[in-house]
């Protein structure tokens, strides 16, 4: 029985698949990722990172996070919340993607779309997927085929879905918000790690001057303070590192995003606005 409950169960879930929802947080919609469950990934990403560095102790990628004051560990936080967002934005939009292989409309090559066969398509829509307005295409559909079945007016379909996209487009640039902050943020800590190097090395070399009268004992100072200065680029280094990988793959994801966008409006398209008419019924009815 239990078995055969299943088998009965929509082959395309966002209840079953969606990422965050598999470990128990609430799914953000469509590509919008959970800020806690992130946070949560990146938290643990990191704890990873320096449990792997901290039996390196002694190497210089190891020391030049773990010794570099506090500086680093900012860095690095914010790197790995990144790359959990970004990770759960990937897995989010694979599963996106697959409501594009769903098909929802009669293959029959004399089907119509109209008033009369809304109902039709709605009901393919849900024995396929359970819950369709988790799915950025089915929503797009399921607004566009409710104004046809309450308004009955055939011309407007294609104007909301042209409308539901741009909306969707807008919608999606909010999702990188909090990456695009991270990556001012990154860049900017790396300096102020810099800034705050240099002036402990400035503040060392004029104590060595006051502190020295011959010119050896001055250089032997001064080769501490000059270590300290090289410290001091370290944490400049690994902020710029840490943006410009986050920024490649912020660009991969968001032009995969703006394809799967397109890829949408393809689909509506072809399989909505492409099987549209106007029954001679409705022409008098409308007149």
């Amino acid at each position: 029985m239990a078995a055969s409950s299943a088998s009965q169960l929509p082959g395309l879930s966002w209840y079953r698949s969606d990422p965050e929802q598999r470990i128990f947080f609430r799914g953000g919609r469509f590509t919008r990722v959970n800020n806690w469950c992130s946070l949560l990934i990146g938290v643990l990403l990191t704890l990873g990172f320096y449990g792997i560095l901290f039996p390196l102790q002694g190497t210089l990628v190891a020391d030049s996070f773990l010794h570099r004051g506090l500086i680093p560990y900012f860095i690095a936080f914010f790197f790995f919340w990144s790359v959990a967002i970004l990770l759960l934005k990937w897995q989010k939009l694979r599963l996106q993607r697959k409501a594009l292989r769903v098909a929802i409309i009669p293959e029959a090559m004399d089907f119509v779309l109209s008033p009369r066969t809304v109902d039709d398509v709605m009901r393919q829509m849900y024995l396929q997927v359970e819950d369709p307005s988790h799915f950025l295409l089915f929503n797009r559909i399921l607004t566009s085929l409710s104004n046809l079945r309450n308004l009955g007016r055939v011309t407007d379909v294609d104007e909301i879905l042209r409308s539901q996209a741009t909306t969707e487009e807008s919608a999606m640039e909010t999702t990188y918000s909090i990456i695009q902050g991270f990556l001012w943020a990154i860049p900017v800590l790396g300096f102020i790690g810099t800034v705050e190097g240099l002036s402990v090395a400035i503040g060392g070399f004029g104590s060595v001057l006051a502190a020295a009268n011959e010119l050896s004992a001055i250089k032997d100072s001064l080769k501490d303070v000059t270590a300290g200065l090289s410290v001091a680029f370290e944490t400049t280094m690994q902020g710029l590192v840490a943006a410009l990988m986050l920024q490649l793959c912020v660009t991969a994801l968001k032009k995969s995003e703006e394809e799967f966008m397109d890829e949408c409006s393809e689909y509506c398209t072809r399989n909505i606005v492409g099987r549209l008419r106007m029954t001679p019924f409705e022409v008098t009815g409308d007149s």
